[in-house]
């Protein structure tokens, strides 16, 4: 079911397997503080929905901030995930080799600053996150 569908972000929810996929938007300085607003809806709609399981699809996600910028957002979104009750976040890794190196290193920034309170994993496909999602 499409719980939310905007410029930015398309939310669709299983309520058989509590998975909520998420597109990951492209990070456009120009729309940055919809982009934050966005998340930030996100965020309410995994506690209004008491969503436990998220699976953000990054494959087509275009960058087009400053590495800094886009290390603060990841801090940001890790922050108010880790103020709901879910319990793993599966990530489909960019297909640009450099956007994954990058968001591997936002992820353990995140992990060094404690802001993950859930599992956070990165595969390669669709099927493979929902896989792990519903183990």
């Amino acid at each position: 079911m499409i719980l939310l569908q905007n410029s930015i972000l398309l939310l669709e929810y299983d309520p058989a397997t509590d998975i909520l996929q998420v597109r990951y938007p492209d990070l456009q300085r120009y729309h940055m503080s919809e982009i934050r607003h966005s998340l930030q809806i996100m965020v309410q709609t995994i506690r209004n929905y008491d969503v436990r399981k998220l699976l953000l699809d990054a494959r087509t996600t275009a960058i087009e901030i400053d590495d800094e910028e886009n290390r603060q957002l990841t801090l940001e979104l890790a922050a108010m995930l880790s103020e709901t009750r879910l319990v793993k976040v599966a990530r489909v890794q960019p297909s640009d080799p450099e956007n994954e190196a990058r968001a591997q290193q936002n992820i353990e920034a995140a992990r060094k600053a404690g802001a993950l309170s859930y599992d956070v994993a990165t595969f390669p496909t669709p099927a493979s996150a929902i896989s792990w999602l519903k183990a």
